[in-house]
């Protein structure tokens, strides 16, 4: 996401687009400005409808901790995110993270593209764990992506993007 587009989410907090609505939620953990995105469609009913987790909750596991340093107070803060917000919403509510199985943002993601907050809560095994037990498994994850360092350095807007040649 656009640093000028979460600055404009952050400074809302909800924003109305015909009938959607979008509350962010500051969700640190994977990284400092993690925000997960709340839909609702008024359309629909005043109640959520899907949950945008990028690469705080995926489906079967959870975000990395460990990608912007630091990584046992990042997983501190994953798992007050996770508990704390993502784990109060409803139970039917859909979730969408950014990675899906094949990625190296996570350990032991599914195949599945989407899930829900219940089904979640019941067979993510990262969920089950108490904040000891969550922080312990998240600092044992894979080694970072071999371009990660950069990667890093375009998100923050300190190295340019390359166009192919």
């Amino acid at each position: 996401m656009s640093k000028c587009l979460l600055r404009r989410f952050a400074m809302a907090r909800k924003s109305r687009w015909a009938t959607p609505r979008v509350k962010v939620l500051h969700t640190p953990g994977h990284s400092p400005e993690s925000v997960c995105l709340v839909v609702t469609d008024l359309k629909r009913g005043p109640d959520p409808w899907f949950v945008l987790t990028g690469d705080t909750l995926f489906v079967g596991a959870v975000g990395r901790p460990d990608l912007p340093g630091r990584a046992r107070e990042n997983a501190a803060q994953l798992f007050d995110s996770i508990h704390e917000k993502l784990l109060t919403l409803p139970d039917d509510l859909e979730i969408y993270p950014g990675h899906f199985s094949g990625s190296l943002c996570g350990a032991g993601l599914s195949g599945k593209p989407s899930s829900t907050i219940a089904f979640e809560r019941r067979w993510n095994p990262m969920l089950s764990l108490d904040r000891d037990a969550f922080v312990g498994a998240l600092v044992d994850v894979p080694p970072k992506p071999a371009e990660m360092e950069r990667t890093l350095a375009i998100n923050r807007g300190v190295e340019p993007i390359e166009a192919p040649a």
